[in-house]
């Protein structure tokens, strides 16, 4: 299947099921999804409701139980581990609630790893503009149990950019900080994202967060509905829809 160049997400009737002793468990109803390059997508909805799983696939960390995912044309859904692993490393930054740091790695060493791990040129150098980005210069040699959370935060968020992935997937990022701390941490997370050009899909219970996306879906019993909010003009749409065999 070949997607116009403006699409870096395509997903077509995908489901989720999980089998249980007593029964099949339906997590995710058959949905589509269109995303376009440059885009930011917020996915809210209470807990429970699926959307930390649709994230999990359509960011090939999980395969779905069937439908298509294409990420910049790679179709995930027929990847391997290792295959789709290849992909989420050279197209794909990721920020998670927990932060996910390395303890043994200073902040500096943190940032630097997905950059080596991607054999990019000056790693040192491109960490230290990041730590700078997001004002921690002075804590570069600074080890994660030393930072505050929202210190931590902003390492994950350096680490999450270094690579310049295409896309940028944001579980819940400031789901474990204070409001005020949220705020900077947001303000940095979409800065950075503006400054680099890069797709951005969140996950957030905060509807001041989403609000400060292009686009708003809600995940609720495993199905999308879509709440539009202004946008800038010549912004190509985002496209969600049920397959037919759902009703939203």
């Amino acid at each position: 299947m070949k997607l116009n160049s403006d699409v870096i997400l395509k997903v077509s009737a995908l489901t989720k099921s999980v089998k249980t002793d007593a029964k099949t468990l339906d997590i995710l109803h058959p949905m589509d999804l269109t995303v376009i390059a440059g885009d930011s997508l917020a996915i809210v909805g209470a807990s429970g409701s699926g959307k930390s799983t649709l994230l999990s696939i359509i960011a090939g960390l999980d395969l779905p139980s069937s439908g298509e995912v294409f990420l910049k044309n790679k179709p995930l859904h027929q990847f391997n581990e290792e295959q789709r692993s290849a992909v989420r490393a050279r197209h794909v930054g990721f920020i998670f609630q927990q932060f996910l740091l390395i303890n043994s790695l200073t902040a500096l060493e943190n940032i630097m790893l997905p950059a080596e791990l991607a054999e990019m040129d000056n790693p040192e150098q491109l960490a230290r503009e990041l730590l700078a980005k997001v004002d921690l210069t002075d804590r570069a040699e600074h080890f994660p149990s030393q930072l505050s959370g929202g210190e931590q935060q902003r390492v994950a968020i350096a680490r999450a950019f270094i690579s310049k992935p295409d896309i940028l997937f944001a579980d819940e990022p400031t789901g474990n900080l204070d409001t005020k701390t949220g705020s900077h941490i947001a303000d940095l997370l979409f800065e950075i994202n503006k400054q680099q050009g890069t797709t951005l899909i969140l996950v957030t219970h905060d509807p001041k967060l989403a609000a400060r996306c292009q686009r708003q879906v809600t995940m609720e019993s495993g199905q999308l509905t879509e709440t539009v909010t202004d946008e800038p003009l010549g912004t190509e749409p985002l496209v969600i829809k049920p397959s037919l065999s759902t009703s939203l």
